[in-house]
């Protein structure tokens, strides 16, 4: 029966973590070295738990371990284990990345939908406008006298009822049937439901 080989020590030691923290502080690359070694493993796992995208966790992940080289010393043995500060820089960092996903999707879903509204057309506007006021003269010739004068003075003028009585020398009464049977048949000959 073959035994492996191990290149570099027995893979069953571990490595005192917090000494190498030092030595990281320091500038020591083959200190960061097998650091990385020691914590790459559960630095991914717990990065893919939270954002679970293997691509995006291994970019988190190098993040991550680039941060415990370049603050080494923010790391203090007094708060907690090397293992437990690397995994949280790591936990943070793939929340960060997550919330900055949903971020990007939520912006990239509102400009797709500004996108999509229907541009004003100035042009179509007018010609509708236009159409518009030329149907409303139309019916309005359709009208009897009283009836087309009394909806130009209340509509056109702003007049009151009590005023276009007045101004027609008219009763109250007969200008507010002759407005109601004059925009039943205005409602008719434009076609508009109510």
């Amino acid at each position: 029966m073959r035994q492996a080989v191990f290149i570099g020590g027995n893979p069953d030691e571990k490595p005192d973590l917090a000494a190498l923290m030092k030595q990281i502080a320091d500038g020591d690359e083959q200190a960061f070295g097998r650091l990385y070694d020691a914590v790459a493993g559960p630095v991914f796992g717990i990065v893919k738990a939270v954002v679970r995208n293997a691509a995006q966790s291994e970019e988190v992940t190098q993040e991550v371990l680039l941060e415990v080289w370049r603050h080494a010393t923010a790391y203090r043995p007094e708060r907690g284990s090397v293992m437990n500060w690397v995994l949280t820089v790591a936990h943070r960092r793939a929340v960060d990345r997550v919330r900055s996903v949903m971020a990007s999707a939520a912006r990239e879903e509102r400009v797709a939908r500004r996108e999509h509204l229907p541009e004003f057309d100035v042009t179509e506007a007018e010609v509708e406008a236009r159409q518009e006021r030329e149907d409303v003269l139309r019916c309005l010739g359709t009208l009897t006298e009283l009836q087309r004068e009394s909806i130009t003075l209340a509509y056109y003028q702003g007049l009151t009822y009590r005023e276009v009585a007045e101004r027609l020398s008219t009763s109250l009464g007969t200008v507010k049937t002759r407005m109601r049977d004059g925009l039943i048949r205005l409602r008719d000959c434009l076609g508009v439901t109510a």
